[in-house]
């Protein structure tokens, strides 16, 4: 099968063997971050944005303030 698949790309005209590299490229980036998803489910807490309002004293309580906002917005 692998042989098959790379007789296929071999085929197409250079810029389609590019964008099935690509392709492929993107696929394994995918499913390696759905693996690490999975088998880690703390690894969002690694992400930046995770706690950027941390310091924030108007947002202590999230309710209170969505509610005020959108008072201040729409009445």
């Amino acid at each position: 099968m692998n042989q098959k698949i790379l007789q296929d790309i071999a085929s197409l005209p250079p810029i389609a063997q590019k964008e099935a590299i690509d392709f492929i490229a993107f696929l394994k980036q995918r499913y390696a971050l759905c693996a690490i998803s999975k088998n880690n489910s703390s690894a969002i807490e690694t992400e930046p944005f995770i706690g950027m309002w941390e310091n924030r004293t108007e947002m202590k309580d999230s309710s209170t303030w969505v509610r005020q906002l959108r008072q201040q917005e729409w009445g």
